[in-house]
């Protein structure tokens, strides 16, 4: 029994997918900088891992019952689901944040001289 209600479990698994509207494109934003920054699996595992709850959990409220699917508009609703929660909050937003950090750091490279140091010169 928690917060008085003991039946209300499955409220764990949906906290996450509401607090994902607000703060889940910034996440998202960051991970795609991250990714950027520092190429290799451990980051892209982390850009795969960290939304999966939120999003696992919402397409499955959406997609069940199946009986729903019967009703008439219920595949366009699936469809602006996918487009704007999995593709608009998670997807966009590492885009992104991976593209502009990407872009970023090659004009930085090709507006910015490569400088050898040589020990030598200072003596």
């Amino acid at each position: 029994m928690m917060f008085g209600h003991g039946d209300e479990w499955w409220v764990m698994l949906v906290v996450p997918v509401f607090l994902w509207v607000p703060f889940g494109p910034l996440v998202m934003a960051g991970l795609g900088v991250w990714c950027a920054l520092r190429p290799g699996r451990r980051t892209r595992l982390w850009s795969v891992l960290l939304p999966l709850l939120p999003v696992t959990v919402s397409a499955i409220l959406v997609t069940l019952p199946l009986e729903s699917w019967g009703r008439p508009g219920h595949l366009r609703d699936v469809v602006h689901y996918v487009l704007v929660y999995i593709g608009a909050l998670t997807v966009l937003p590492w885009l992104l944040g991976h593209g502009i950090t990407r872009l970023t750091r090659t004009v930085r490279a090709r507006r910015t001289p490569l400088v050898r140091h040589d020990s030598n010169e200072s003596a």
